[in-house]
């Protein structure tokens, strides 16, 4: 499983952002979906299903410039290899890697 929650994030978000996720614990969108991902309450959060890669897909009604992403996982759960991508205008992407490390 993934547990995501990224508070961080939540100033990008508009009501226009399109959110897509690769899936939802046992399809149950109210109680884990991706709404809970940019919610700011702590007591929720994106649950994915079981399985790899799990993915989290936005896009941003404007340009937008990323200069810090933090994700943090809940209840013990963490992504060993994660990758950003970002494109401009439906133009070629930008790939970066990076591992993730607990936050402790």
């Amino acid at each position: 499983h993934t547990v995501v929650k990224n508070n961080m994030a939540a100033s990008l978000i508009c009501s226009e952002t399109v959110s897509r996720v690769s899936s939802v614990l046992n399809r149950d969108g109210r109680q884990f979906g991706k709404k809970h991902m940019f919610d700011s309450n702590e007591e929720t959060c994106w649950h994915s299903d079981q399985g790899s890669p799990q993915w989290v897909l936005l896009e941003f009604p404007q340009p937008v410039r990323v200069s810090e992403l933090k994700v943090q996982f809940q209840g013990g759960f963490t992504g060993n290899t994660c990758r950003l991508e970002g494109t401009r205008l439906q133009k070629c992407f930008r790939s970066q890697h990076f591992a993730s490390s607990p936050i402790i």
